[in-house]
């Protein structure tokens, strides 16, 4: 009787059935026949059949959720031990060459370098030195608190590929279609809760008017900018300071840029060069087997260059002889380019004196051996040098500066991502391919789960093992990601092991992508780079089947 009772709702159009004693079957009103109202043995009959089909009904979503948790509970006696299948996977090779586009090398006749952590490679230390510079900048200049002098670069807190909302202030981490990571978004230091993301932004997908408030932090500096910008986002927060988060950004942004333009941190490098840059012997190696096989190289650099200069010489030491200069290795030298206006800019070359620190006021008509230039635009590049677009590819560590302006003017591209090492490292572990398995495992079960019954029948049943669920994937969600940043997470993948949008960035600009340029000394010049068929994003990403755990 109590389900009968709990079914009647179920059947509203029979409850308000009535039955007039004056129509009788195949009596005729308004020449409309109502011989097929049936009678009232017939309606009782079709009220219990729908009475047995909603309680089959009912015990066909009991079972399927009884189901489901016997699958949970065999999953987690799985999840005791890492499946032999996995150990057997595959590894990805950190230092490998990942190609998005088919490039066969042997159409490639020139090859160009970007200096800054392209060629030259740099310690940790660095970061620490362009924030220290920075925050004394802001304070000496723009008169900022006194009390920002006592911040510390935090090595641990920034990834790159974040943005910075110049209308919020919130530093975020997107993933591959736009959507704010649920912990990925942190206002000054203090990470955001997804009910708080939702009453800022409504949704934790990125819209295309407030896409235009986002700034990205895409290149190697972004880690020293993007700390500052947290830290004093945070002192104004826990001074119950009012600050303007667009004016913020602007002011963090031009320190960073004047240590750059001023040469302060250049400066600073080369004063201590044992402790801010790294010797790489096999750059020279790299380089003169490009050479040897007859190809030209161009340095294209922002930098100035008694930088470039003091860098160069500084890495490769002990590498060149005494007579030799890493001048030599290059065909055209430019320094001081300006990207990425140089792509799109009809600015002109000018020749620079390296003894009188002068630019000299001739026309530039053509590139001479041993020569340094200043400034220049693309256009007057390809007239002079007549090099063809396709049979050039260039190095870059900043995705928008150095490789969208060559991406569009028909170059190949190559990414260079120091990072890539170390996350290809931690995704070929046993330990962070164990809980990615886990994490698709659990996310099956719960579209499983969801699949079953509408929202409004949801059982105590349902709702218990949906909670067990969901808190078995947040902890292997967690794991995933304190295996990388404490804070962000990876920087090519998401907390659910998908794509970040920086992954989609490198997708769009880079031809190929590793994170050396020397990693293509151990490929041959006249290998063809190809994505593999069956990859649809990064190449250098695997995804664990949770298959694996099934017997």
């Amino acid at each position: 009787m109590a389900s009968f009772r709990r079914l009647l709702p179920l059947c509203p159009s029979l409850t308000r059935t009535s039955f007039s004693p004056y129509v009788h079957e195949g009596f005729e009103a308004n020449g409309r026949g109502y011989s097929g109202i049936p009678s009232s043995g017939q309606t009782v009959s079709k009220f219990e059949e729908g009475i047995k089909q909603a309680e089959a009904d009912n015990l066909e979503v009991s079972d399927d959720i009884g189901k489901i948790r016997r699958d949970f509970d065999a999953a987690k006696r799985s999840f005791l031990k890492i499946p032999e299948a996995l150990k057997g996977m595959p590894k990805m090779n950190p230092e490998g060459l990942y190609a998005n586009r088919g490039i066969r090398l042997d159409l490639i006749q020139v090859y160009g370098f970007d200096y800054d952590f392209t060629l030259a490679h740099y310690s940790a230390n660095l970061q620490s030195l362009i924030y220290d510079l920075a925050k004394e900048h802001m304070v000496n200049e723009f008169r900022y608190p006194e009390a920002c002098m006592s911040f510390k670069y935090d090595p641990y807190f920034p990834i790159r590929g974040l943005y910075y909302d110049r209308q919020n202030g919130c530093l975020l981490k997107l993933d591959f279609f736009g959507s704010i990571e649920p912990e990925g978004c942190f206002y000054g230091r203090r990470q955001l809760s997804e009910k708080e993301i939702e009453e800022i932004y409504g949704t934790r997908h990125i819209g295309r008017d407030q896409a235009r408030k986002l700034v990205s932090l895409m290149d190697f500096f972004c880690f020293s900018e993007a700390c500052l910008i947290a830290d004093i986002v945070q002192y104004f927060i826990d001074a119950k300071l009012e600050f303007d988060a667009c004016y913020l950004y602007e002011d963090v942004n031009r320190a960073i840029h004047h240590v750059h333009r001023s040469g302060l941190v250049h400066r600073g490098i080369l004063s201590d060069p044992h402790r801010y840059l790294v010797k790489n012997g096999q750059l020279l190696c790299f380089l003169r087997m490009l050479k040897k096989k007859g190809k030209k190289l161009f340095l294209l650099t922002n930098s100035p260059y008694y930088f470039v200069d003091g860098g160069m010489q500084f890495m490769l030491e002990d590498s060149l002889g005494n007579k030799d200069s890493w001048r030599e290795l290059f065909d055209v030298v430019i320094a001081n380019a300006n990207k990425p206006e140089f792509y799109t800019s009809e600015r002109s070359f000018r020749c620079y004196d390296t003894e009188k620190d002068t630019l000299a006021f001739t026309k530039v008509d053509r590139f001479l051996e041993n020569k340094i230039y200043y400034h220049g635009s693309l256009k007057s590049f390809l007239q002079i040098t007549k090099w063809k677009g396709p049979e050039v590819i260039y190095f870059g560590d900043h995705l928008f500066s150095d490789l969208r302006g060559p991406s569009k003017a028909g170059w190949r591209t190559a990414a260079i991502i120091h990072e890539l090492e170390n996350e290809i490292r931690i995704q070929n572990e046993d330990s962070y391919r164990f809980e990615q398995a886990k994490f698709h495992i659990l996310q099956e079960l719960l579209g499983r789960l969801h699949a079953t019954v509408s929202s409004s029948k949801r059982s105590d049943a349902f709702k218990l093992l949906m909670d067990e669920l969901n808190e078995e994937r947040q902890k292997a969600r967690c794991m995933m990601k304190r295996m990388f940043n404490r804070s962000f997470g990876a920087t090519f993948l998401t907390d659910k092991g998908q794509e970040s949008a920086f992954a989609y960035h490198i997708h769009q600009y880079a031809d190929v992508y590793t994170s050396k340029p020397e990693n293509f000394l151990f490929c041959s010049p006249e290998r063809w780079l190809y994505a593999p068929f069956d990859v649809k994003i990064m190449p250098h990403h695997v995804k664990v089947p949770s298959s694996l755990f099934k017997s």
